[in-house]
């Protein structure tokens, strides 16, 4: 790849790729100077087991939530009303039913639109619009 670089008079190459649990971006630098490659590795969190030797339980989250959460299925930016400036699909204190629009996720260029699967009330609205939202985030809590 350095040598199609070189001979094309490239120097630098952004590469990212969306997957399901988040977007992986590697930045390649060719060094004139050198001829060698110069690449910027992300840095992923690796998932390790933890051992807890206490026996006494973990300390409660002070974030619970109390209700029913709804969440998100899927990475992408979570809009709250179908367009700017436009009316909020809901607010908190709305009467919502099963199948109504609370939002939008915007996905790979796609709208999606997240509908509640439970009738209630919207207790608590816990993304802003244009937020990004990972896969299984809270996104509305309804009692």
């Amino acid at each position: 790849m350095s040598k199609i670089m070189d001979e094309m008079g490239i120097t630098e190459l952004d590469l990212e790729r969306q997957f399901l649990f988040g977007v992986y971006r590697k930045h390649i630098h060719l060094s004139k100077q050198q001829g060698t490659t110069a690449v910027a590795m992300p840095n992923f969190p690796v998932a390790t087991e933890s051992k807890n030797t206490n026996s006494e339980p973990a300390p409660a989250d002070n974030n619970t939530i109390s209700g029913y959460a709804l969440k998100s299925p899927m990475v992408g930016v979570a809009y709250l009303a179908p367009e700017p400036g436009a009316k909020p699909f809901t607010s908190v204190g709305a009467q919502i039913k099963a199948g109504d629009t609370v939002a939008l996720i915007e996905a790979m260029k796609t709208f999606n639109p997240i509908k509640s699967d439970k009738d209630g009330v919207v207790k608590e609205i816990l993304v802003s619009d244009g937020q990004a939202v990972e896969f299984d985030q809270p996104i509305i809590v309804i009692e």
